[in-house]
């Protein structure tokens, strides 16, 4: 490389996913995805899953997603032999050697939110860079809502009209 490889400031906007800034870093995590016996993809699925699961694991995230994607989540946990979506509310950009998430969450009534924002960013990007190798450039989380306590009363009394027909 020639001397004029010098580093440039970074722009303020979302930073793309690049394929060389993190040539030195590649099988630092999880192993190379390049070598001279073939090469690792990773899917996006499968970044946005291990995401999803990593992010839940944190005390005081509620649930992921928006309010439309929570409730077709809800409809589908009720049909028998369907499965719960773990990538709900993970949105993942996925180049070769670095990836970027987005995060949509409901937060637990109480909860600090920068520090659990922390702690949510510290358990994707340290999951995803044991699991796959990848570098994680950015992880950016965004509350959409506050679960309540009373919530949860008003979603077990069921209907608050009595049936009209026996």
């Amino acid at each position: 490389m020639s001397s004029s490889d010098e580093k440039t400031p970074t722009d303020t906007a979302r930073p793309t996913v690049a394929v060389t800034s993190a040539a030195s870093r590649v099988g630092t995590a999880g192993g190379e995805l390049a070598t001279p016996q073939g090469r690792t993809t990773i899917a996006d699925a499968v970044v946005s899953k291990i995401a999803g699961v990593a992010a839940r694991e944190v005390s005081g995230v509620h649930a992921l997603g928006g309010g439309t994607a929570r409730a077709f989540g809800a409809i589908r946990e009720r049909i028998p032999g369907a499965s719960s979506n773990v990538s709900q509310g993970v949105t993942v950009e996925v180049g070769e050697r670095q990836a970027a998430i987005d995060l949509e969450l409901v937060v637990e009534y109480g909860v600090a939110i920068a520090e659990l924002a922390k702690a949510i960013r510290r358990n994707v990007i340290g999951a995803l860079e044991r699991m796959t190798g990848l570098e994680v450039v950015e992880v950016n989380v965004s509350v959409n809502d506050v679960h309540l306590p009373s919530d949860d009363d008003t979603e077990d009394q069921g209907p608050s009209q009595p049936p009209r027909v026996a």
